[in-house]
């Protein structure tokens, strides 16, 4: 038995192929400093990057993650912790400030002259992270400092750099500065935040486990306060990154109960739903729902609000819109206007196809750009709504299956931005 253990002990034994500690930190050292090359290498690195972000290829993304030196500081600053070399951290963080400050004015001058500033799906994909990003960080940058710490470093390396991907999110960030979205600031700046913190916690924990050299002997309540300052920090970062998950998941369940009263109450009916929005953050939540051309009394829409409670729908109200319009109604009420007036045969039919041809080309492009961003889907049209005096564009798709919730939120955010509007309601065709 001990043998067998001793079989396993040495199967996974990470002091094999270690390189000699010395040159390990030599080499890390020689990283942190952000002087000459590695300053320009790194503002090439960020325009690469936000070009890519800019014109939404992963492939130009992925290449200005390869070659940036961001790493370097980060890994820095944990192995500074792990041998409590507090010069070491300051330095490091010292130079990943430098570095962090250098990138986002440079992507921010980037996208501010950019005459394309459409929100493209690789830079909405940096602007929610959640626990998932944080685990990323973490065995990312356990993979990195293993690596840097063996005689063959092997393939791990470019992996880490495109894994945890420090790049993008300050990029993103400099596009919210540009652009004055600062939701997207904020978003990208947390992810950023999180992949800095975790890598170099990941770093603290590899070093601590290699045994390094204390740099200088502290008592064991510095090391206590040390070890303190790392969990406190932690749970700065995991903590609000939970929430934003949980968050995610409740609403996707949420959003699952809704698809199956709809399912069972109306589909399954015959009834054609053309219109569903749901407001999850109000309180209470709004359902809002519109049909072609079944009409419901106020006692029908009472007992529907009454089953929301059977699908665990709490604290839900149901709203059917009775006064939706769209283009099919836009050119009846001008034939209807026609009877009433002397407008001319051809006048009409001249006015009439105006109205699709504009209709037409005001949205053919929008819906082949979403086929082009979100492949999964194939969107069907654009048609609006009237809400209070305010007219809604309603997107309509087809798909296997519903989008997730990220990538809807995405969708919105994208088409908020395209067509210039407050609201944008998304929909799959039932």
């Amino acid at each position: 038995m001990n043998k067998l253990v001793n079989k396993l002990i040495n199967f996974i034994d990470l002091q094999k192929g270690e390189e000699d500690q010395k040159k390990v930190l030599e080499n890390i050292i020689s990283n942190i400093s952000f002087r000459g090359s590695n300053l320009w290498i790194l503002a090439c690195a960020i325009v690469i990057a936000s070009v890519g972000l800019n014109v939404n290829s992963t492939a130009v993304i992925i290449g200005a993650m390869l070659i940036s030196p961001l790493m370097g500081p980060i890994v820095g600053a944990g192995f500074g912790l792990g041998m409590y070399d507090f010069e070491l951290v300051k330095k490091s963080i010292k130079n990943l400030a430098i570095a962090t400050v250098v990138s986002l004015i440079v992507s921010s001058v980037y996208f501010y002259i950019s005459p394309f500033k459409e929100v493209q799906s690789e830079l909405l994909a940096r602007t929610s992270p959640n626990i998932y990003d944080v685990l990323i960080a973490f065995f990312g940058g356990l993979v990195g400092v293993i690596a840097v710490t063996r005689v063959e470093k092997g393939n791990p390396i470019p992996g880490v750099a495109i894994a945890t991907a420090l790049m993008p999110p300050l990029c993103t960030a400099g596009y919210g500065l540009a652009t004055g979205n600062y939701l997207f600031f904020g978003g990208a700046l947390y992810l950023y935040t999180i992949n800095c913190v975790f890598i170099c916690i990941a770093t603290f924990i590899i070093v601590k486990f290699l045994k390094y050299p204390i740099a200088k002997q502290i008592d064991l309540k510095h090391q206590k306060q040390v070890k303190q300052g790392i969990t406190i920090l932690l749970l700065i970062m995991i903590v609000p990154s939970i929430y934003f998950a949980y968050q995610l998941f409740s609403e996707k369940r949420y959003i699952q109960r809704t698809e199956a009263f709809i399912e069972n109450e109306f589909t399954q009916k015959d009834f054609t739903l053309i219109y569903k929005r749901t407001d999850y953050n109000s309180n209470p939540k709004i359902l809002e729902l519109a049909f072609l051309s079944k009409r419901f009394n106020p006692l029908e829409i009472k007992n529907f609000n009454q089953k929301l409670k059977e699908y665990d729908l709490l604290n839900t109200k149901l709203l059917i819109k009775q006064d939706t319009f769209d283009l099919k109604n836009d050119i009846l009420n001008t034939i209807n206007n026609h009877k009433k007036s002397s407008v001319s045969k051809d006048e009409l039919i001249n006015n009439l196809q105006k109205k699709i041809s504009n209709y037409q080309a005001n949205n053919t492009m929008v819906s082949k750009e979403v086929a082009i961003l979100f492949p999964e889907i194939k969107p069907i049209a654009i048609t609006q709504y009237s809400n209070e005096d305010k007219t809604i564009p309603v997107l309509l798709y087809k798909s296997k299956t519903n989008l997730n919730l990220d990538s809807k939120r995405k969708l919105i955010i994208w088409l908020k931005q395209r067509l210039e509007k407050d609201s944008i309601e998304v929909y799959r065709q039932h």
